[in-house]
């Protein structure tokens, strides 16, 4: 059984940065010092504790955040390993939802990336205290100082430098420590040992000193004035400064290490110790939901119970997971909780704490830990859990939208009900999955983050659930209409033994005022010519001839269809065939009435660093898009444009905008309006479609 740790013996930190920073070979090396592990794995060897499922070893990179308590000294810090690719976003949001602090991987090889900003932005969003931990260090090209300078142009003086590495002979040996002014150097058994500060650092020092000092004198006013009448601060100040002000985010250290070596880390988890709050140190409120009024629950073990779910696993083989934090109170086996949001009481049964992909058992979970509960019934992810007395709703976490369509078929027939099954199983593990159904397109639609989430999900769909799909291009839904009037006549006989078939009219066609509706149907039909009985056998022709129009086969709107004239025969005449004549001088009217195709145009908001602003404009040129407007973004030095784009132009849109902007752009839609197409979309699509209108006329 796992220990039980108090509130104030925890920390949760979520690692954030770049895909291929580091983050999960560094809680490798974690764990191995904290005796979790006798041996490191390595991604290439497909035997880390955080990436633990086939498709994660098969890509060699995280795709579900995961969960490592790592004990140290006499606390728990839980890991959080997140992925760093983008397609993942929702993973990361879940995770650094219930974190308290976090630690931002940069590789001193691959420097400050696209991530590493994207990583910083999460921690002001969820009000993070935050360290940097360069990796790489073992690499002869790493540069720290490279690093450190990037990130003190992005973020100014709250960059603080704790470290220094020392090399000899191209080999990492060692480090300085920038506080204390003192180095040190690792010794075979991987313990450290003190040197001398040796003469090519000094400069270097100097310069990370300055750093830190500077990061130090501008947490207060006193602190100030005295660096600047050229006073140095005491050890102890710069610790009580740095305790103080890394909490709130005002100070971020810079530390150093190899992964590979498990050099760095040592102090990197005393640090996170030492410097990170622990839950009771943060705040956390939700409502009351029978009074509205707000519950402080800060994480005070002594309140009623209450948790939120921030993250599910349905896994195949390890079964159903809901993770949860513990706002307050301390939860114990078999406690009863009620969920608000379902109306229904949960038997939690027994705790555990997630280690990768083993559960292990624990007795309790105070305030502020993160755990598991198996098997619940009807919670899911982002629900709130309570005493059914006095039930507590937390704030749901706010998740980020899909907005890359493909449309999917099974590979082979029959397997449709058990891919829908599997597929509601990995929309309750992944919330930036959607599922659609388009019946008016015949199609089915899956919309993920991008193509590599989509790419993952068939994958998984064929290693988990044995079955498979295809993904492609989904189509897009455009409408047929008509501009100008026509005024047709169709009559409708035939003899075949026995009764006849009559039906004659007589039709005026134009737009309708309404443009959203399929068809407007009047009749002004004089003296009998057509007896009212036959109207809605009428209506129901043109009903019919506008689910696919005569075009490309296409849902038409906006056309108002008036019934004049016409005859009719009182012994051969019947609905049918008044129905087949209506339907047919519709097809007939509609194209005289000079038919056009009308497209979907959406309205598409993209984000981008201001850097990449032409380039987008150029872009969205090609597209066919209206640029509407451009904004400096809610995020600094980023710029939002906002325009009008066909949803044909859409396609494939995230793979380019990415590669446009290394990564740092981002866009959403929502449908606009139709409007005509340009003759040579509408040609390429009515050519596409010949097919379907001859099936139709068959």
């Amino acid at each position: 059984m796992m220990n039980v740790y108090t509130t104030d013996k925890i920390r949760n930190v979520v690692l954030l940065g770049h895909g291929g920073s580091g983050k999960s070979s560094l809680v490798e090396a974690m764990a191995y010092l904290a005796n979790l592990t006798n041996r490191m794995g390595k991604i290439e060897d497909k035997n880390t504790i955080s990436d633990y499922n086939k498709e994660e070893m098969k890509r060699g990179f995280s795709i579900k955040t995961s969960l490592i308590p790592i004990p140290w000294q006499d606390c728990k810090i839980n890991i959080l390993d997140t992925p760093g690719y983008f397609d993942f976003v929702g993973e990361v949001e879940e995770a650094a939802s219930v974190a308290d602090a976090a630690i931002i991987t940069v590789s001193g090889k691959a420097g400050v990336e696209t991530g590493t900003k994207k990583a910083w932005e999460i921690c002001e969003k969820y009000h993070l205290a935050r360290m940097i931990f360069v990796t790489d260090m073992d690499v002869d090209s790493a540069s720290y100082r490279q690093v450190v300078q990037d990130l003190q142009e992005l973020y100014g003086k709250k960059i603080a430098p704790f470290h220094l590495p020392v090399r000899e002979n191209g080999e990492f040996v060692g480090y300085v420590n920038v506080v204390q002014q003192r180095a040190k150097r690792w010794n075979d058994k991987g313990e450290v040992e003190k040197f001398e500060v040796p003469e090519y650092s000094k400069e270097n020092l100097g310069i990370c000193r300055e750093a830190l000092m500077e990061a130090v004198a501008e947490t207060s006013e006193e602190f100030m004035d005295r660096y600047f009448n050229g006073e140095d601060f005491s050890e102890d100040e710069i610790r009580q400064a740095l305790r103080v002000n890394v909490l709130d985010g005002s100070i971020v250290p810079v530390m150093m290490g190899s992964n590979i070596l498990a050099r760095g880390m040592y102090t990197l988890l005393t640090d996170i110790v030492k410097y990170f709050p622990s839950p009771d140190k943060k705040e956390c409120a939700g409502i009351y939901t029978k009074t509205n009024e707000v519950f402080e629950a800060n994480y005070d073990f002594s309140k009623i119970k209450t948790a939120y779910v921030f993250k599910t696993i349905v896994d195949p083989f390890i079964g159903k997971y809901s993770l949860i934090k513990v706002n307050s109170g301390v939860l114990k086996t078999d406690d009863v909780l009620y969920n608000y949001h379902r109306d229904f009481e949960e038997k939690i049964g027994k705790l555990y704490v997630l280690k990768g992909n083993k559960a292990e058992e624990v007795k309790e979970l105070h305030a502020g830990d993160i755990g598991a509960l198996a098997k619940l019934q009807k919670t899911q992810t982002t629900d709130s859990l309570s005493p059914k007395a006095t039930p507590v709703a937390y704030l749901r976490t706010s998740i980020s939208k899909p907005y890359t369509a493909m449309r999917y078929k099974a590979v082979n027939k029959g397997d449709e009900d058990k891919i829908s099954q599997a597929l509601q199983k990995m929309l309750m593990e992944d919330l930036t999955l959607c599922h659609v159904n388009d019946s008016e397109n015949a199609q089915t639609l899956l919309y993920g983050i991008g193509d590599q989430h989509l790419e993952v999900v068939k994958s998984l769909l064929e290693e988990r659930y044995k079955v498979e799909i295809e993904l492609m291009r989904p189509k897009v839904a455009f409408r047929e209409t008509i501009r100008k009037q026509s005024d047709v006549e169709y009559k409708y006989k035939k003899q075949s033994g026995g009764h006849g078939q009559y039906g004659h009219v007589k039709m005026k066609f134009e737009p309708a005022e309404d443009q959203t509706q399929p068809y407007v149907f009047e009749q002004c039909v004089v003296g009998g010519a057509v007896p009212k009985n036959y109207f809605p056998a009428v209506e129901k022709g043109i009903a019919e001839g506008t689910k696919k129009g005569p075009l490309a086969a296409y849902p038409v709107v906006g056309v108002k269809a008036t019934l004049y004239d016409g005859s009719y025969h009182p012994v051969d005449s019947s609905e049918m065939a008044f129905k087949v004549a209506a339907k047919q001088a519709f097809k007939k009217g509609f194209l005289e009435a000079k038919p056009v195709l009308l497209e979907p145009i959406n309205k598409v908001k993209i984000v981008v660093p201001d850097a990449y602003t032409g380039d987008i404009m150029g872009d969205l040129n090609k597209r066919r898009a209206r640029v509407m407007g451009m904004n400096p973004a809610d995020i600094g030095g980023q710029t939002e444009i906002e325009a009008d784009i066909p949803a044909l132009e859409l396609y494939g849109y995230n793979a380019v905008l990415r590669s446009m902007t290394g990564g740092a752009g981002t866009f959403s839609y929502e449908f606009e309006r139709y409007e005509q197409a340009p003759e040579e979309v509408a040609q390429r699509q009515i050519e596409e479609r010949k097919n379907k209108l001859e099936d139709i006329e068959n």
